[in-house]
């Protein structure tokens, strides 16, 4: 028997319900959030912000949230 460490590593722990996903908005500006799969996080454009993943569940507070760069909004 498996778990999901050892399919899927550390990304199959931190991945984040797709569903989940559609009905998720930005907690200051209410507008909708960029998955990026890659640096688990949930961007907002509007806000100029990007909420962690942590073991699969977003931390939707503006504490916890790091500022986009320039590189970051320009890829969204």
């Amino acid at each position: 028997m498996s778990n999901d460490v050892e399919d899927g590593g550390e990304e199959a722990l931190n991945a984040v319900d797709p569903k989940l996903l559609e009905f998720l908005v930005c907690p200051l500006t209410k507008t909708r959030l960029v998955y990026n799969a890659d640096t688990q996080e949930l961007l907002s454009k509007a806000a100029g912000l990007a909420f962690p993943i942590r073991n699969g569940v977003p931390l939707m507070i503006e504490e916890a949230a790091r500022k986009l760069t320039d590189a970051d909004l320009r890829r969204l």
